[in-house]
């Protein structure tokens, strides 16, 4: 063998060892690329968040909403009030001392978030496209409709929406049944809260209030001989949702996902935090059995407890 051939076959073999390792290369880059991407933990996106390291949670709630949120003898009750202390507790806040409850009106609970005056805000508040340029949600975590409360002196003349343009319509400023109700062509008489205007209906200077039914049924819970919810055919359901500021994706990840473990409970037919609150509240004044909504948009997240040994 010539050196002249001797070259060209060392050349060839060391070609052929190039080739070859280039396509193991290659080859291991695309079993690395079809291998499932790593899921975030709970503990990295609460890393993330603005309420990491803070020493208590402030949640927006209602000042006034008999059965979803009140405060009765020092202390904070109902179905909301019971969500709030879900979130709280599986977000690392658990018990009323690591919690402070902001009392907020329905105009104020927007700018309460997007100024910084509470972490989340869990207060009868629904869904809606101009609402989600403002702030962000995660839920829903119930679906109510827009009812109207009557006095027992008026049950009989308030009965369709055509009935409610001759009477005394009030409703709370800034509500989404505000924006129906002149979508329907009712006057309304707009006031701070629901409260406002059942009181207003006691004194006569009212004659009906229209908004959430869960909101008002709790104020026919406090009167329950003295008024009436009336079923009226507004719009479409109203999904209520944990308001998040809109700067934070990570935490409203977090709420969505916790949300979501509930409902994921319920449906296995686990007694779920959302079945208990929602029993001990609303339930009984509602006249339709309720299930707790699937929540949209929920990430996937290690939890905690995915983690723990068995």
């Amino acid at each position: 063998m010539t050196e002249t051939s001797l070259r060209a076959r060392i050349r060839l073999a060391a070609t052929t060892v190039a080739v070859v390792a280039t396509l193991l290369l290659a080859a291991g880059a695309g079993c690395d690329s079809q291998q499932e991407p790593k899921l975030a933990t709970v503990q990295q996106k609460l890393e993330e968040s603005h309420i990491y390291g803070q020493s208590k949670l402030r949640i927006g709630v209602a000042a006034f909403e008999p059965l979803m949120g009140v405060l009765e003898n020092g202390r904070y009750v109902g179905f909301d009030i019971e969500i709030a202390r879900y979130i709280a507790a599986s977000l690392g806040y658990a018990g009323d001392e690591r919690i402070e409850f902001v009392q907020l009106l329905t105009e104020d609970r927007i700018p309460a978030l997007q100024g910084g005056r509470v972490d989340i805000l869990v207060a009868s508040f629904s869904i809606t496209e101009d609402r989600q340029k403002l702030v962000s949600f995660a839920g829903p975590y119930f679906v109510t409709t827009q009812e109207v409360l009557v006095p027992a002196r008026l049950k009989d003349r308030i009965r369709t929406i055509e009935d409610l343009r001759k009477f005394r319509v009030c409703t709370s400023g800034g509500s989404t049944s505000e924006a129906e109700l002149g979508r329907h062509e009712v006057k309304v008489l707009v006031v701070k809260n629901v409260r406002d205007c059942v009181a207003g209906i006691r004194d006569r200077r009212y004659d009906a209030v229209s908004s959430d039914e869960t909101i008002l049924a709790g104020f026919r819970s406090l009167y329950p001989t003295e008024f009436e919810i009336v079923d009226m055919p507004f719009g479409t359901s109203e999904q209520l949702g944990v308001g998040v500021p809109i700067s934070d994706p990570a935490l409203r990840d977090l709420v969505a996902f916790f949300l979501h473990k509930s409902y994921l409970a319920g449906r296995n037919g686990r007694t779920s935090p959302w079945l208990t609150a929602y029993n001990q509240t609303l339930g009984p004044w509602l006249q339709a059995e309720r299930e707790q909504p699937p929540p949209l948009q929920v990430p996937q997240l290690v939890d905690f407890d995915d983690r723990a040994p068995t």
